[in-house]
This record gives structure tokens, sequence and C-alpha cells, in this order.
């Protein structure tokens, strides 16, 4: 009765009180390529109900109707797939009508619904997904969807029947709702029914909504209209839609430390962290000859970064929330984040240390309504002076850092006895992720450059040079090198190279020294040698992320992001030939704020050129009114790589 009375009410929380033969006039007055030049689908309504139960079971309705407007639109409904997983959901195609542009009308037969297992990469954790063929369609057809679902997005702990599909914190109810699109929506609509002694969080952000709420029986009922949603626009480098795109999040969870002290207690009551009498071993063997409390910390999170695969495999109980037990973690050496860093509390725990799981969002922000904001998992452990730490072995393997800077500026909600609130991790200065290249060179008369590189790098930027060696095979390391040299001219020659082990990651940060020739690398006349100083030429720019952006894009809306904060320093030292005198090159420049900075200049003594380049860049994440200035050391920086030295011969 429930299915059969929300698929009727579809129709009129879309906007539309219609019958099914009112459908084809709109569609045809919905409007076609010449009012949507730059898409290939248009979603007349997008209808959305959920009918949510005291124990937290959803009912999910969903009813849409999308028009194509291009054969690229056809193919991308020639097939409707929906994903479910069954450890916490179920998924059921109801419906599927085709309208054409002839005025045919065609009901696919719903016994054709296919399920198999979806495809996955890294993460296999039994989801699926339900299909049904559509066939070939044309542009002005269209594809009327009806689906329904219960559930949940992750499971906790399997149960009978419709127990599975209860979410994991018990009685409670949240949804995160994107009212943003890649093509046009003309109306998008969400509802819940939820019993009226739940107490509702929500927010719209980042935009306005129509929006009611009545009580209807012994249920409030909420409703959201947004129309005329147009495809948002990107900017390059920008943070995660959902941080600037409108979005709706509801949530009967009173507040984040209730959210934190269920996830603590969650945990505990499973035994995710109790050890064994082999994990006990592990660790012994792991500490012998720690130093202190910091060298014992690091030594226990590396193992687990190193020796735990990333591989996420359906383990039966302990998905979702509760994180699996370290026995399991220990005895299959694989698992995702959450084994990662159970693992590592396992171990902390073995060791003597107070530690606890903590919940964050890797790539977007967590909004203050306490609904699931979460993709990631990671470690905390409680210093000897009272301080929590946070760890993270899933960003760390073969990486100096305990906790990947890369995560900077992320939100976070720790799982501990006392409760939190949500917190943020901080800035991370740039001197912990500097690249440094030193060269001492000589220019011949025939614009011959000789010379010797030294390259070296700590922190995110130290990842991001090793894993020229950590991403490759060993019979490709050298290759990996002469290739950042060839970028810079195809008649490069190394000579020498030198590299340590990369693997000892821990030993010292990384150095690498060459010794190279470069035939014909100035464009040498009767008068003139012009040249760029190779260590300006944005040589091993993999270490220098901020050169990616396009300084073409005067003004910014969004926030937009780097892969972390860092300091580049370049100098290079170069002898020219007698009687040349540099006539032409960049001029020194100097610019300095809160944020960023630049200081550049190139300096003759005598035979002696002298070049040098200092870049500050100091957060991760950067507001709109952040870019000019951020802009501008890009700029500067690539002024010194683009405008080549003259020399003069006197």
């Amino acid at each position: 009765m429930i299915k059969k009375s929300f698929l009727i009410v579809s129709f009129l929380f879309a906007g539309l009180l219609l019958s099914a033969d009112q459908i084809p006039d709109l569609i045809k007055n919905s409007g076609n390529i010449k009012d949507y030049p730059n898409s290939n689908l248009l979603t007349i309504f997008d209808s959305t109900k959920v009918d949510v139960q005291e124990s937290g079971l959803s009912y999910i309705y969903t009813h849409q109707l999308f028009k194509i407007l291009t054969p690229k639109g056809a193919l991308s409904k020639s097939v409707i797939k929906y994903g479910y997983d069954p450890l916490s959901a179920y998924a059921e195609i109801e419906k599927v009508i085709i309208y054409r542009d002839n005025g045919e009308t065609e009901e696919l037969d719903i016994s054709n619904v296919l399920d198999y297992p979806a495809p996955a990469r890294w993460i296999y954790w039994g989801a699926r997904e339900k299909m049904i063929e559509v066939g070939r369609l044309e542009p002005g057809d269209a594809v009327e969807v009806f689906l329904f679902k219960k559930g949940f997005t992750y499971a906790l702990l399997q149960g009978d029947e419709d127990e599975r599909y209860i979410p994991p914190m018990r009685g409670h109810f949240y949804d995160i709702v994107p009212f943003w699109s890649s093509e046009p929506i003309l109306t998008k609509v969400y509802q819940v029914k939820i019993p009226k002694d739940k107490l509702v969080q929500y927010e719209f952000y980042n935009g306005e909504v129509e929006s009611s709420a009545v009580l209807i029986d012994d249920k409030m009922v909420y409703t959201f209209t947004k129309k005329d949603i147009l495809p948002f626009e990107r900017e390059p480098g920008m943070v995660a839609y959902s941080d600037v795109a409108p979005k709706l999040l509801m949530s009967t969870s009173p507040d984040w430390k209730a959210k934190s002290l269920w996830f603590y207690g969650v945990n505990e009551d499973f035994g995710s962290f109790e050890s064994t009498p082999e994990i006990d071993k592990k660790v012994a063997e792991i500490l012998l000859g720690a130093e202190n409390e910091m060298d014992s910390i690091s030594r226990l999170t590396h193992w687990a970064a190193d020796e735990i695969r990333y591989s996420g495999i359906s383990m039966g109980e302990g998905e979702g929330f509760t994180l699996h037990t370290g026995e399991m973690n220990f005895t299959d050496r694989c698992g995702v984040c959450k084994d990662k860093a159970g693992m590592l509390i396992t171990l902390l725990r073995a060791a003597g240390f107070e530690s606890y799981p903590a919940m964050t969002m890797a790539g977007s922000r967590i909004d203050y309504i306490p609904a699931d904001q979460f993709n990631h998992c990671v470690t905390l452990v409680k210093l000897s002076n009272g301080e929590y730490k946070l760890l993270d072995p899933t960003w760390v393997p073969l990486l100096r850092e305990l906790w990947s800077s890369a995560e900077q500026q992320q939100n976070y909600l720790m799982g501990v006895p006392e409760g939190a609130d949500l917190k943020i991790t901080p800035l991370s200065a740039p001197e912990n992720h500097y690249f440094k290249i030193t060269g001492k060179s000589e220019l011949l008369p025939d614009g011959t450059l000789k010379g010797n590189l030294s390259i070296t790098a700590e922190g995110q930027s130290d990842a991001g040079i090793r894993r020229m060696f950590t991403g490759y095979y060993k019979s490709e390391w050298e290759n990996s090198i002469e290739k950042e040299i060839l970028k810079i001219s195809p008649l490069a020659e190394i000579e020498e190279m030198e590299f340590g082990e990369p693997y000892n990651y821990m030993a010292n940060p990384i150095l690498i020294k060459i010794k190279y020739k470069i035939p014909d690398y100035a464009l040498v006349s009767d008068e003139e040698i012009i040249f760029t100083p190779i260590v300006a030429a944005n040589l091993f720019k993999r270490g220098m992320s901020h050169l990616y952006f396009n300084t073409n894009l005067e003004e910014r809306k969004y926030n937009f992001r780097d892969r972390c904060s860092r300091l580049v320093e370049l100098n290079e030292t170069i002898l020219v030939p007698e009687n040349a005198e540099a006539v032409s090159y960049p001029s020194s420049e100097s610019i300095e704020n809160e944020i960023t900075s630049f200081e550049g200049s190139i300096e003759q003594q005598g035979r002696t050129i002298k070049l040098s380049e200092k870049i500050k860049l100091g957060k991760r994440i950067y507001e709109p009114e952040d870019w000019e200035m951020y802009r501008n050391v890009v700029v500067a920086q690539n002024k010194f790589a683009e405008q080549p030295i003259i020399l003069k011969i006197k």
C-alpha cells in the first residue's frame, strides 16, 4: 500500500497534477536543443519521496522524466542503471516508459531487468546494479522512470529481513541531497515524511529553495522544490561540487557530539581493537630499539601504512561504520581506510597507547548539520601531554609524514569516550614541504650546457618526487629521471645519476644528483647567446603543482585547492663564456603577503650568473580573493622560465 500511494503522488509533487495522457504534452512543451544548446539531456522533473519509519528504515521512491536532446543524450539513456549494496539496501526498477517523438508510447517489460555485480576497483564489497536496456532513442524522445529503494548507504551488521536496512545509528535519519546537475532540470523535488516526534535539522547550502513543512497524521512532511536548475559550471582547480553547489542536508542526530559518542561506542562494543598474542609479538618486534614516544608511534604508523595492502573485500560483519577486528586485518593484511586505521589503533593499544578512530571527508568540506558526510577513516593517538594526534596509515605509505598534509584544512570527527565536536585539521607550514633544486653549470661558446643538479624535497613534495621510483618498476627508475631532463631538451645526455635507496624513505629526505650535458642548449649567433637557466625552466615540475594552474583566469567565484602548502627554492650558478654580458633577462621581483610570496633575481658577476627563486605557498585550500596573489606568484615564476637570458658577445 505504501508503494502504490507514493507512486501516485509522484506526479503531484513534481509540480504536476497530471494524468498519464498529459505527459506527451508536457514533453512537447518542455523545450529542445534550441532552448538548451549546450546540453544533451533535459530532465523535465526529478522527484524523490522518502518515507521514514520509527526505526530509521527509509522507503525511497524516485520518479523521473528525461527528454533526449542530442544523439549523445540518447546514448546516455539507452540503458537505465540503479546501484545498491545488498547488505544494506533493496532496489527495484518498477516501471520504464518510452515516449517517442512520433507520438508512440512503449512500456518496457520489467521482467527483463538484470541484477549483476557492479564494476569495481580496489573495493569489492558486493555492490550490485539493476539494469534494463531501453534501446535506441532519438532526439525528441523521452524516458520516464519509476524506481524504488529501501535501506541505507552503508551496512552495519546484518540482520533478518528489514533489520539489515535500518541505518547504523538506529532510529535516526539523514540525507545529503545534491540540487546541482550536469544537465538542465526543469523541476527537482525532494520530500521526506518522518515521525513527528523526531527532531529534524536541515539547511540548504549555496543557493535558495522553496520549502514547506506540514503535519499530516502522525508524520511531518518536509518538501523542497527547486526549478530551472542549469548545469553547474566548473572552474579549473576548484574545490568539490558539494562545497559550492546547491545542496540540502538533513539529520535527526542532535549534534556532532552525539555522533562521536555513537561512533566510539559501536566499535568498542564490537571489539574492533582487541589484540591477540600474534599482534602483541609483532608490536614488540616493531618497537625494538624505539627511542621515545614519537618514534614508537611513527614505527607503528608506518608498519600499518606499508604492510596492510589497500584492497577492500566483503568481510561479513563489520562493514560500514563498524571497523573490522584487528585480528582479521592482521591475518588478511588488506583492507580499506577503516581497516588500515583499525589495524593501527589495535597496534597502538597493544603498545600501551590510548587510541581511537576518527571520520573525515577526503576531498570536500563537512558542513555543520550532522549528516554523515564521511568517506574516510583515520586514527587518533593520545600523547603523554594529553593532546590527540591524527595519524593516517592510508595516505602515508612511503611518506615521511604520519598525517598527510594533503589533508590539511579538512574536517574530522573523533570517536572518543568523552565525545567531540567537529574539528578541522591545521595548516602545515610550507617549510615542512620544501622542494629544492640546486644547479652548477657551464655554458660553452657553442651553446652546450653541462653541469650538475641536486634535487631534494620533504613532506608532500618528497612524496611527489619519490613516486618517480616507488610508483614504477625498478628497471624504470633511471628512465623516470631521464624523462624529466628530456622535457627540457630532447638532446639532453645524462652522464651520471644517483638517487640512493628510495624505499628507505624514513632515513632521509629524497636526494637526486645528476651530471648532464645538453648540446645546442643555447641559441648562438656571432653576437648573441640566448638561453634559459635549466633550474628555472620548470624542471621536475611534478614537485610544483601550482605551475599547472591556468593563470589566464583573471577571477574566481569558488574556492580552489592546491595539493599542499609548499616552499620552493631554485638556485643555479652558471659560468658563461668570456666577454659575454647579460643584456636582457627577467627583472628581479618581490611579492609578499600573509599567504604567498615570491623572491626572484638574476645577477651577473664577472663570468658567473646567479639565479635565485624562492616561492612560498601557505595553504592547501584558498578563497576566491586569494587568487590574485596566488596567481601573481605563479606568473612571476613562469616569467623566469619563459623569458630567456640574452648574452651580448663583446
